[in-house]
Parts: structure tokens; sequence; C-alpha cells
């Protein structure tokens, strides 16, 4: 099986493969994971050839460099593999917004402190901002209460991030996920 590509790439790096490899003198493990010793390239790609795989390099900084006999096609499958699922594993945290004003009604007030329940409970983080407008601001401790009344509503959910701080006309507080 020989395969005549100068470089590959799988999991970001180039790898060496058969004719390609650039050392005169290769350290050579074998397709069962046993070292067969340190060997002249051309004894080492006969040795890949009759067993009918490749000779990748997998250590070229190493020196004599490392090679293994392997399926250079079955090799990257599992790499491709392995990134694949180390994606699927991680996961993205979002950060959504609510937002309230001092005058919020008691049934809009219900309804997005349901919204926050549901953020939370999906593991995403929630930006709580209350707006003021107009004179409104002369009143914060108002947007204080509200956002303190926010906090033990949803006490079992989450917990506070980021404190209420005032930036401009907003107030503006964070919590995370338990």
């Amino acid at each position: 099986m020989e395969i005549n590509v100068k470089r590959k790439e799988s999991d970001g790096k180039k790898v060496d493969i058969n004719k390609h490899i650039q050392a005169t003198e290769v350290r050579v493990i074998g397709d069962e994971g046993g070292q067969l010793g340190i060997m002249p390239l051309d004894t080492a790609l006969k040795v890949a050839l009759e067993a009918g795989l490749d000779l990748v390099e997998v250590a070229p900084e190493a020196e004599p460099p490392v090679c293994r006999v392997m399926d250079f096609g079955r090799y990257k499958y599992q790499i491709s593999k392995k990134t694949a699922e180390s994606r699927k594993k991680s996961s993205t945290i979002e950060i959504k917004e609510i937002k309230f004003r001092p005058k919020t009604g008691e049934h809009d007030y219900q309804f997005k402190l349901r919204n926050i329940q549901k953020f939370l409970a999906e593991k995403n983080k929630v930006k709580v901002s209350l707006m003021f407008r107009g004179r409104e601001i002369a009143h914060s401790e108002l947007g204080q209460v509200l956002l303190e009344r926010v906090l033990q509503d949803i006490a079992e959910y989450g917990q506070v991030e980021q404190i209420p701080k005032l930036e401009g006309r907003n107030m503006i507080m964070v919590l995370s996920p338990k």
C-alpha cells in the first residue's frame, strides 16, 4: 500500500509518510506497538511495505525521528473522530439578556422571571438589565429593590456572578447557573 503524499494534515500538524520522510535513520515502532529498533529509512520502508501498511513519522523532532508502521487512512479517521468528540463535549455558554424597567408590571415581571429560570436551567448566563428613562434615574434605589427581588426569586436556579452596578442609565447584574 503506497501513498505518495508529501505532507498530510492530521489534527492540525503536518506528517511525513513513506518516501517523503527526510531522515536517513529512524526509530521504528511496529503496527502492534512494539519497538523494532533503529534502522535505515529504506529498511523501515521495506518493513512497512511487507506489512501492507504505511510508514508514518509521528515524532519528527526526536533524535532519531520516530516512525510508526500503520494504516495512514485509519490513523486520519481516528484523529478526526477524536477532534469531533472533543468538539461535541465542549459546551458553549451563551449570555442571554432580560431587560426590566423600574415600573415593570407584575405580569411582565413573572413572565421575564420564568425566562430567566429557563435560561439558567439550560446552563446559560443571564444579564439582567434595568433601564432608567428620564427622571427615573433619580430613584435608582427602586431599581436596586427590583434586582434584589429577582435575586430572591431565582435563588434555587442561579447565583450572582456580577453584583448589580449602575452604568450610565442602566443597572446591570449578571447571573450564572448553579
